[in-house]
């Protein structure tokens, strides 16, 4: 099976190098590994002590993000390389002052997995939640270096429980240690002999409890949202805002709006903008305009969302109605109730908070509308859900705690 894998791998490789010329993400996504290995000979030594830390994309970063901190501060000495699989993650964090080296992954080849060990040399490695690649894990394997997967969620489906996912399970057997999030995972990975699992929960629960500690004031969002009931939609997608603009334009102008799409490609945006009958101004309009009677403010540049978060009274996280549910967690934090569209299945946060009645999942606009309308005008309400996201955010901290004391008996 593993020889059908490589071949699975072999072919993907060739044909995304076609579809390249055609896609600019997949052509960031080619070009940049065709960089990897001489940047990584460009800023690795062979007497640097490397920990090498590797997340799919943004949401696994952010993950991985507290242990990346802690380990900045127990291991000083040590390089941090930090690899990225998706276009979505690297162009974003190429540059994050949190990694000393960021480079994209290679294709999981058994030549590149080889290459790959041999210039980055890691004393430690950290896989972030799904990320298992059978060719890099049975190097690892092979050269005894201490491998973790943290934040990680197994579910029956997969292949590593499957009659014939033989080759995958063994490529499970070259992680040190499993830190899961869930019970479920952990008795999972026992139904195949793997007993070297601890259930430590995720580690997006202390990078969302950090937001609290810092200033989240934002001038403009201070004039925007003053005196006035302030409903954020972050992380949006067309499918989102259809829902989300029937609303806005049939509603008084008595609630602040900000919208803030995944994609701010500025056909998307300008579409958008065109859709909302209320005042509405683009973030990149706003200098030296006065917001107070603006109603609608559309975010039109990345890296303000946690932020804007913290002046919601209300908010609706994106992707439910589209390719996958953006962070609930990053609002629930501060203590407000969440909005979410149907598709939030495999998001073990969003289904815990939705049972716990935090989050509320919506079918259709219909929904949408009775839902927001009840929230807005019901001040009581908001408070209560509010206080069940907040408090289940708080009782569910300690993950990297719990990771780091492993990490420490690993790394002298």
């Amino acid at each position: 099976m593993l020889s059908i894998y490589n071949t699975v791998v072999f072919i993907t490789w060739q044909l995304l190098k076609l579809l390249a010329l055609a896609n600019a993400k997949l052509a960031l996504f080619v070009a940049g590994r065709k960089q990897t290995f001489s940047k990584l000979r460009e800023e690795i030594s062979n007497t640097d002590r490397t920990i090498w830390i590797h997340a799919a994309s943004l949401g696994e970063y952010e993950q991985g993000l507290p242990i990346m901190q802690r380990l900045r501060l127990d291991y000083p000495d040590h390089k941090l390389v930090l690899t990225f699989f998706s276009p979505s993650g690297y162009e974003i964090k190429k540059n994050t002052p949190e990694a000393d080296v960021v480079v994209y992954l290679p294709m999981d080849t058994k030549k590149k997995a080889i290459a790959f060990l041999d210039i980055a040399h890691p004393e430690l490695v950290i896989f972030i939640k799904y990320e298992i690649w059978p060719n890099y894990l049975n190097a690892l394997g092979n050269r005894k270096i201490p491998t973790l997967l943290i934040s990680a969620v197994f579910r029956k489906s997969q292949l590593f429980f499957k009659g014939y996912g033989g080759f995958m399970r063994s490529s499970l057997k070259n992680f040190s240690h499993f830190y899961v999030q869930d019970n479920k995972s952990k008795e999972l990975l026992q139904s195949i002999d793997l007993t070297n699992v601890t259930m430590t929960g995720d580690t997006r629960f202390d990078r969302v409890s950090e937001i609290l500690e810092r200033d989240n004031s934002l001038k403009f969002m201070d004039s925007f949202s003053k005196d006035h009931t302030c409903f954020v939609a972050g992380s949006t997608w067309p499918e989102d805002e259809k829902c989300i603009v029937d609303f806005i334009n049939n509603l008084p102008n008595t609630t602040k709006f900000v919208i803030a799409p995944h994609n701010v490609k500025t056909n998307l945006i300008l579409s958008l903008k065109t859709s909302i009958k209320k005042n509405t101004k683009l973030f990149s309009e706003i200098e030296d305009i006065d917001l107070k009677t603006t109603q609608v403010l559309i975010i039109d540049t990345i890296g303000l969302l946690t932020k804007i978060y913290s002046y919601a009274d209300i908010a609706y996280v994106g992707g439910g109605f589209a390719t996958g549910l953006h962070n609930t967690l990053e609002p629930a934090v501060f203590g407000i109730p969440v909005i979410i569209g149907p598709n939030y299945s495999g998001f073990l946060e969003a289904e815990n908070l939705v049972n716990l009645g935090g989050v509320i999942a919506i079918a259709n606009n219909i929904e949408f509308n009775s839902i927001a309308e009840m929230l807005l005008n019901n001040e009581e309400k908001r408070t209560e859900l509010g206080h069940l996201n907040g408090s289940y955010i708080e009782k569910n901290k300690g993950a990297s705690i719990q990771i780091m004391d492993g990490i420490r008996t690993l790394i002298k």
